[in-house]
């Protein structure tokens, strides 16, 4: 996958906007270059603001239940 080690570039936290998005889980190709597609948007695109939206967007999944949520 084109540029996966740029997702490398910050330290892993307790969720990212992939697994918000609902990209986890087991994977395929296509499952996985949403993720790094996604990780690297988050590590080009990086804001506190953003960090409070991928916060909130994990919450609310947990509560809503998800069937690939692990």
């Amino acid at each position: 996958i084109e540029k996966f080690w740029q997702r490398h570039a910050v330290k892993p936290g307790v969720t990212g906007l992939a697994q918000a998005k609902g990209y986890r889980g087991e994977t395929d190709f296509a499952a996985m270059s949403g993720r790094v597609k996604l990780d690297r948007f988050y590590v080009k695109n990086w804001s506190l603001l953003l960090d409070v939206k991928i916060i909130l967007m994990t919450i609310m999944s947990f509560m809503k239940g998800n069937e690939i949520a692990y």
